[in-house]
Order: structure tokens, then sequence, then C-alpha cells
């Protein structure tokens, strides 16, 4: 269909192809993966016709026809509605229902015979085209992107960017390329919108070609994935994990192959350093020379993923209850988006809010950051409780005129440059790019930049809404290391599935105007989702444990007494009981503070090379340690079921 020979393109000096060849077959559907700068949105440009490469030929049959998405379209605003926009796909069957409408607007005053035909031949061609069909499936393609059936008549320009981006897809999915081109489609959708847009290329009757850093998505979507390295594209025949596995094989073969090779050139080298200056010897030392020469050297294996080896650390430890937000009610006019809603987060939470677009995500990190103000309700923050906020929007709050390496220092100022250098070095920044100015950097680099700002912060609490916008997936399996590595807690909201699988323990969701909460992986969560769908249950069904009014909790006496039928007597017992765990909890609360300072205490005693010097006292300090840890661990499980009997109490008091 598409053939991709010998190509070469230059950026300046820089070569980001050479030499390089691809085949695209009809109905394959294509991962485009690498680093960032590595020329994967420039390969969609020079495919489109839009860039000439320097070298190099790219065939095309003659009845290839191609549709790109792009950031660029972003841009695009019109007064049409979205509806009219998608529907711009269908230009022929447009201009025939134009002409329909002339001719039958002409026959009003006119009926001749002439009118008569053109306007049946005009119905026949737009019949056979599907015409009667063009609205419907614009507005099927549209609501399964996230669009209410109310939206589709508003204008185009009343819409953000990224619904913007989604009306510009709808428009390409009706156009049914040959070949569809997605340059990060799922940077500006949602998890449902995400699914969708999944199962409708798995069923695409075209070629499709995308570039994206969501893993999981490659994987559901892809037969093959190209990687572009070293100015080459490499072809791999699988999906995503597939890619990992042969990538990682090649790799040690390769590996493999150069430590032979380099093996050989040093015994060549020595044997003619040895023998060259022997007559006896040298035309055999000149002819190993001629050998070396004409040996087609294989690369050395270049390790292209990136650890932190940076400890992210706060100075001040918060108490255990990090926040608790108690009957909060936000709306936006008649748009409610919570209404009496509760919830509470412990230290060492690690939290994903996922769900659709426009349930109310940001709306949540921004009421709990203190920046959107409550209808009613309260927001109370726990003690000694220091938090950082990420959010896109705040990419504009950097210094535009300052250095990477300047900004980490006003971020934290006790850091030496070294330890900041460090810190950029995990962030894929190195060398003298640390004194690259703000306003130079791309989106992405921006991106990390700010995100090394908030990890460097020394808060305990951490926001960050969407992080993985714009990160390819080298970046993004750093962000996975460090939050890993954070000690503190944490609420993210983001769409990539692999990243809240790698880094949450924790999934909240708004349903109902509620905040509701599943107490386990978002691998988890999605198994319960899809046994409460195989039972026919809402999300919001009783049944297993998983939604936060689920929890298990153990069965008391008060369970089988209604609180509105409750005597005097009872509800006062109940108070004594729920007194009792509250002091309960409280006491095991003050008890680990206590071992987790002795415990830290320890640990730097540990880490002191002195320590070792005495065999003894390194053996008690490990006992004592291991003890701590036994200890906390049993107190941890006092406090968390006191916690869950008081919360049930509470509730039959309420």
């Amino acid at each position: 269909m598409i053939s991709i020979t010998n190509l070469s393109y230059y950026l300046g000096s820089r070569a980001l192809y050479e030499n390089a060849s691809l085949h695209i077959k009809p109905n394959q559907k294509i991962g485009l993966i690498g680093l960032n700068g590595t020329g994967k949105s420039t390969l969609l440009r020079i495919i489109n016709g839009e860039y000439q490469p320097d070298g190099g030929t790219i065939s095309k049959a003659g009845d290839v026809t191609i549709g790109f998405l792009n950031q660029d379209l972003l841009s695009y605003q019109t007064d049409e509605s979205i509806l009219a926009v998608a529907m711009q796909a269908f230009a022929r069957q447009n201009k025939l229902q134009k002409q329909i409408d002339e001719l039958l607007h002409q026959m009003e005053t006119n009926y001749t015979d002439d009118l008569v035909d053109k306007l049946g031949k005009a119905q026949e061609e737009f019949d056979a085209l599907d015409g009667y069909t063009i609205q419907s499936r614009a507005e099927e393609i549209l609501e399964g992107l996230g669009f209410s059936t109310d939206d589709l008549q508003k204008p185009l320009k009343q819409f953000s960017g990224g619904w913007r981006m989604r009306v510009m897809l709808a428009k390409l999915l009706l156009q049914k390329p040959s070949l569809l081109m997605l340059d990060e489609p799922t940077n500006h959708l949602d998890l449902p919108s995400i699914q969708w847009v999944e199962k409708y290329i798995q069923t695409y009757e075209g070629a499709v070609l995308v570039v994206s850093h969501d893993r999981e998505f490659l994987d559901n979507v892809i037969d093959v994935t190209v990687e572009v390295s070293g100015a080459k594209l490499n072809y791999y025949p699988g999906n995503y994990s597939f890619y990992l596995e042969e990538k990682a094989l090649r790799n040690e073969i390769q590996k493999g192959a150069y430590e032979n090779q380099q093996a050989k050139i040093r015994q060549t080298e020595r044997f003619i350093e040895r023998f060259k200056a022997k007559a006896t010897k040298a035309k055999q030392a000149q002819s190993r020379v001629k050998q070396l020469a004409r040996m087609e050297l294989v690369d050395a294996v270049i390790d292209e993923s990136a650890r932190v080896n940076f400890k992210f650390q706060f100075s001040t430890q918060p108490g255990r209850h990090i926040l608790h937000l108690d009957d909060i009610t936000k709306h936006y006019g008649p748009k409610r988006i919570l209404t009496g809603a509760d919830i509470r987060l412990e230290r060492g939470d690690k939290v994903a809010l996922i769900g659709a677009n426009g349930r109310g995500k940001s709306t949540l990190l921004r009421i709990i950051a203190g920046s959107e103000p409550l209808n009613e309700g309260r927001r109370q923050l726990g003690h000694n409780v220091s938090f950082s906020f990420y959010a896109q929007h705040q990419l504009e709050s950097l210094n535009i005129e300052d250095s990477m390496l300047e900004e980490l220092k006003h971020a934290n100022p006790t850091k030496s440059e070294g330890e900041l250098r460090g810190v950029l070095g995990c962030f894929l920044f190195s060398g003298d790019e640390v004194f690259k100015k703000i306003k130079v950097l791309s989106g992405g680099e921006k991106s990390r930049v700010a995100l090394a700002k908030v990890l460097l912060s020394q808060a305990n609490f951490l926001l960050l809404d969407e992080p993985t916008n714009h990160l390819d997936m080298q970046s993004v399996n750093i962000l996975i290391q460090a939050l890993e590595q954070y000690e503190g807690t944490y609420i993210v909201v983001s769409h990539d599935r692999y990243f809240v699988s790698q880094i949450a323990n924790k999934i909240w969701y708004i349903e109902d105007e509620q905040i509701k909460e599943y107490p386990g992986t978002y691998d988890e969560y999605e198994w319960w989702l899809e046994e409460r769908k195989a039972e026919g249950v809402s999300s919001t069904g009783q049944g297993k444990q998983g939604l936060q009014g689920d929890k298990a909790a153990p069965a008391t006496p008060a369970r089988s007494t209604p609180a509105t039928h409750a005597t005097d007597d009872e509800r006062k017992e109940w108070q004594r009981t729920l007194k009792k765990l509250t002091q309960q909890a409280e006491e095991a609360e003050s008890q680990i503070s206590e071992l987790e300072r002795r415990k830290k205490k320890l640990e730097a005693e540990l880490a002191d090379p002195s320590t070792y010097g005495n065999n003894g006292d390194l053996q008690k300090k490990n006992e004592e340690y291991q003890r701590l840890t036994r200890q906390l661990d049993q107190l941890q499980e006092q406090w968390e079921t006191a916690m869950l009997e008081a919360e049930e109490w509470e509730k039959k008091l309420a």
C-alpha cells in the first residue's frame, strides 16, 4: 500500500532518518514508538507530504487516501456545530444533499421531466453512498467519543482544545481513509473514550499508524511495532508487549556478538603489534590489518532504560490522617458535581482518581488543594500536611527566563547543584542541557521540569492532574519509579491504565455525585467491575467487598437495629462503644508515631558505617529493628480495625 525505501531526512547535520525503510500493508495496525526527538511525528508528516525527504522514495498505491490526526488541529475553530463539522467527512454526500434540496425547491414551481430525471439520478447516487445514514453515523461516533446528544448542535468554538480534537478525530473516522495516522490520540481522551476508540480501531477496515505513549492502548490495538532508533525503522511483528520481549532478546544477541567481535579485534591487534616488525610474519600481520579494515563492526547495545537514583524526601512527617472531606457539595449553577460527599485519606494512601471527563475529577483536586470554593461542607487537612499540586495549566507558572537548574533551585534551595543535576538526569536532562532556558523547551520537556519541581518540593502530599500527558514512555517509567520511591501520600488523576496500575493502591471515582472508593489496585478494580457487569449489578450495587460503602466490618448488634428506631439507652450504649473505639484508635496512633520515631532513629544508626565494626552491636540493632517492624504491623492492624468499627458506629448514630 505504502512503501518507504532508503528514507533520509536531516535536521541540520543531525540525521533523523538515514536509509530507513518500511512497508505499510493494507489493514495493518502499526504502533510507531521511540524516544522524544527521534522523529516519530516527523515521519507522519513526511508520509502525509507536508515534509519532503532528503533522500529515498515513498511510493503509494493510486487509490490510497490518508487521514492525519495531529496536534495542529487543536487551533481549528468555527461557528458551525460539532455535528456539522464531523459531517464534513461526507463531501460527496453533502454536495448531493444540497443538489437534491435545490431540485426539490425548483420543482415546487417548475415541475419538468428534466428536473425529475436529475432528481432521480441524484437520489440514486445519494442512496448508493448511504447518504440517508450519514447523520446517524456521525452522531454515533461523536457520542462514542464522549459528547452528549445536547452537545451535537453546539458550535465547535465553544469547546476546549481537547474536545475540538475529538471532533477532528470523529471526522477522520467517518472519512475512513486507507491509512489512518494518529499522533498521540489518547492525550485528550478520557478512559471510556479511549476504550471506545480501541474497539473502533480493532475493527477498522483500513491501515492504522499510531504514535502513542499509552502502552496498554498500543497493546490493545496494534499488531506491528516499529521502533525509531539509530535513524532507522526497526520492525517487530507484534504488539508493544511482544516488542519489549523481542527487543530484550535482540539486545542480548547483539551484546554477545559485540563482545565476541571486540575480543577478536583485541586478539588481532595483539598479533599485529607483536609480529609487524618480524620479517617472517610481516605478510601475515599486514593481512590481519586489512582484515580489521574490512570488518563490519557490530554496534554496542545502548541501554535506553533510565533509572531514578535520587531519593525523594520530605522534612516534615504528617499525622495519620491526611485529609477529610465532610459532607461537601459543589455545583456550578444547575450542574451538580458533588452532593453531600464524604471521603477520608490516610497517610501512605496512593490514590488514582479515574473516570470519564466532566465528572469533576479536576474540580475535586482543586477542592482538596483549597483553590476551589465549596458550596457546602468542610475540607480538613491533617496535622503537618504540606502539599504540592501539579496540573497542565501550571506549566505556565514556570519562569520562561530561568534555566532548568534555576527553576529547581527555587523549588528546593537546600539542594546542591550536583543534587539538582542528579534530579534533572533522572528526568532525561544531562550535561549542558540543564542550562537551557524554559522558553526554548518543548511541552513534554516543560512537563518533566514541572514534575521534577513537584517531587523536589519536600511536600508530603502530592496532587497530580494528568502528569503523563506529553511524556514519552521512558519519561512515564521514570515518573513511575519516582512515585514508587516516594514515601508520602498522593492523589493522581490519569487515564493511562498502565501508569495507574503501577502506582495506585486505591481507586477513587465520582458517581451519583459521591466520591466512591475501591480499596485495591487498578487491575483488581477492573476485575471487580467485570464481575459486577457479569452479575448485572451496577458499580454502586452491594455484594462483594469493593466500594467504600461495602468495606468489611465486624458484625455487631447495632446492625440489627435501625438508628431511627433505637431507644435512648441503646443510643447511649452505641456512643460509649464509639468513644471506646475512638480512644483505642488514638492510642494505637500515638504508639505507632513513637515506634516510627524509634525505627527511623535505628535506621540512621544502621546506616552509620561505624556500626559494622562491632558484630555484637550490629546483631542487637538488627533484632531490635525486626521487633519494631513486627510491632508496627500489629499496631497498624489494630488501628485499622478500630477505625473501621468506629466508622460503622458513626453511621448508626448519624
